[in-house]
């Protein structure tokens, strides 16, 4: 307590129990997310990296489904008698295909199989019309941005909330244009 003049007293006292510090759920829930370890997709593509793809033809997008990669993840984070638990899944994935398109995907997408062919991914795919040479660096730079919605609640019921998460992967793929003679 400061009195005029500049004077300050201090005065101590007992109480009969602790005073309660009020928690804050929405923090707990940030520390339960900060506790989870939640990467970019961990890209597949056809043609893979290294490889070459042609004009054309389907290319197929798709990641693996892990707690880190694709959810749910799960984490939890307490104080005091306040206990938070948070859970996180990959809401879509939006992958920026180099060529000034975008792909949106809402499913971790298909993995590429020889017995598909020509046939186009049936969830997450694109099709490029001119080859990667006509890019400054000779390749398509594809980058995938998971956007991960997480719910959490406090244990036992009562309040919920929603947080949300970005992550980003990207890789450079090749894709030629094939010339055919008569």
């Amino acid at each position: 307590m400061t009195c005029g003049m500049g004077a300050t007293i201090s005065r101590t006292f007992w109480a009969a129990t602790a005073p309660t510090a009020t928690v804050d759920p929405a923090v707990l829930a940030q520390q339960a997310v900060d506790r989870m370890l939640l990467r970019g997709p961990q890209i597949g593509i056809t043609p893979k990296p290294g490889g070459k793809g042609v004009v054309g033809m389907p290319v197929y997008m798709w990641t693996a489904t892990g707690p880190e990669t694709y959810g749910p993840n799960v984490a939890s984070a307490s104080a005091g008698p306040v206990s938070v638990t948070a859970t996180a899944r990959v809401s879509q994935i939006v992958w920026s295909m180099g060529d000034g398109h975008t792909v949106t995907c809402t499913t971790p997408g298909t993995a590429y199989k020889a017995e598909y062919g020509k046939t186009p991914s049936p969830d997450c795919g694109h099709r490029y019309d001119r080859p990667s040479s006509t890019t400054g660096s000779g390749q398509y730079h594809v980058t995938a941005t998971s956007t991960w919605s997480i719910d959490w609640q406090v244990t036992g019921g009562g309040q919920t909330g929603q947080l949300t998460a970005v992550r980003t992967s990207s890789v450079d793929i090749n894709v030629v244009e094939v010339q055919v003679l008569n």
